[in-house]
């Protein structure tokens, strides 16, 4: 399982291939977690001449689920844009003495990893559970990519992939994504999007989180809405 894997290249095939409000949400989840990372020149491209944006409108509207789709369009340049998700989520070193080489640390003011929002989980019990359900739908994390299983990222093509599947072969994954949300994927894009609120000059990586906070509540609210209906 491994988010790089959908890049602006793909990204037409990925939207001309949606039947289905499920399968667009797949997508949206797919593109949202393309876009939580530091942009390549050919996705800044992607960003900066609004092609993007009209991908996330058009999943959205084919989502079913009244939200409204984010502004993912920079006027910034690139290296701005990968500065400022450095400076948000990856943190920064600084020497302090030149003499002998002393260097602090100072960790991101926002966390992209869920367990950072679950003070009263233990880290190890929050990444097994996540590890098995991967494992129980056939996925692995690209041990390339270094990130822990609670990553955003991870979590977000996670719930890309179950969309696909439910839209595809499994109707009954409905009650794993409502599952995975509430254990998991609705923890992290709301604790993301709370701290990023407290956040001065959060640009692009702002409105994603607050986009995400919102269509994530809405897609539960629907599941949950679908599961009583058909209960007997």
């Amino acid at each position: 399982m491994n988010a790089d894997e959908t890049r602006g290249a793909d990204l037409a095939e990925l939207s001309n291939a949606i039947t289905t409000d499920v399968g667009a949400r797949g997508g949206v989840y797919a593109l949202a977690a393309k876009t939580f990372d530091q942009p390549s020149e050919a996705f800044y491209q992607e960003l900066a001449t609004g092609r993007i944006d009209d991908f996330f409108a058009g999943l959205v509207d084919q989502s079913g689920l009244d939200v409204e789709p984010p502004d993912a369009t920079v006027d910034e340049d690139r290296q701005t844009v990968a500065a400022r998700f450095n400076d948000l989520f990856v943190g920064y070193s600084e020497v302090v003495d030149k003499t002998d080489g002393t260097v602090d640390n100072y960790g991101p003011p926002v966390s992209l990893y869920e367990s950072d929002y679950r003070p009263e989980v233990s880290w190890n019990d929050v990444n097994l559970d996540l590890a098995r359900a991967y494992e129980y739908f056939g996925c692995q994390v690209n041990q390339e990519t270094r990130r822990n299983h609670d990553h955003v990222r991870l979590q977000l093509e996670f719930m890309g992939y179950l969309c696909r599947r439910e839209a595809t072969v499994d109707p009954d994954v409905a009650a794993a994504r409502l599952d995975f949300h509430d254990r998991h994927l609705r923890v992290v894009t709301e604790g993301i999007a709370d701290m990023l609120g407290n956040e001065p000059g959060t640009g692009l990586y702002g409105r994603l989180a607050d986009f995400l906070d919102r269509f994530t509540a809405a897609d539960v609210e629907d599941l949950a809405a679908r599961r009583e209906d058909e209960s007997p």
